[in-house]
């Protein structure tokens, strides 16, 4: 059985403050999160093997934005998140 089976997605977005490399300026940019929520119960035709899987998963979210552009209007690079994981449970 295949591990999204185990969960639900919903699209989030939270606020992060950034530092621009180019320019310096720190602005507050909002970041798009997958939220993936584990299900109340196990889906119909589970082995033994994904009962254990299921009982081990975990919440989390997903970071899917990997740059943003400065919000600086004289600079409007774009530059890497840095400083922020890419994963966090809930």
């Amino acid at each position: 059985m295949d591990e999204r089976a185990f969960y639900s997605e919903a699209p989030a977005s939270k606020p992060a403050t950034l530092n621009c490399p180019y320019c310096h300026s720190a602005e507050s940019y909002e970041l798009r999160w997958m939220v993936r929520k584990k299900k109340d119960r196990i889906p119909q035709g589970a082995d033994e093997r994904d009962r254990a899987k299921f009982q081990k998963a975990q919440s989390y979210m997903v970071l899917l934005d990997d740059k943003v552009a400065c919000k600086n209007l004289r600079c409007r690079k774009r530059f890497d998140i840095s400083g922020i994981k890419t994963m966090a449970f809930l």
